[in-house]
């Protein structure tokens, strides 16, 4: 299961975690994802998708209809909803 947003397509970031004595070690920035299931009126049913935290306010402020009519534009749509 790859740890990708549904919607944006974002992944996870690389990177160095720094100690007080400037030590360096890579880390991995994980993205804040959620199981969520969201229903589509026009198309009336349930979707099952993994978002961000970000993305769920998106989602909350603009509606999903209105996310994934973007996200299909766009072509960042993983999952084909």
């Amino acid at each position: 299961m790859a740890r990708k947003d549904d919607i944006t397509g974002k992944k996870p970031l690389n990177g160095y975690r720094s100690s007080k004595a400037n030590n360096k070690t890579k880390h991995r920035f994980h993205l804040n994802l959620q199981k969520r299931r969201f229903y589509i009126p026009e198309e009336d049913r349930w979707v099952t998708l993994k978002v961000t935290a970000k993305t769920l306010r998106t989602i909350n402020k603009k509606g999903i209809s209105a996310v994934l009519k973007e996200a299909r534009k766009k072509g960042t749509l993983l999952k084909e909803v």
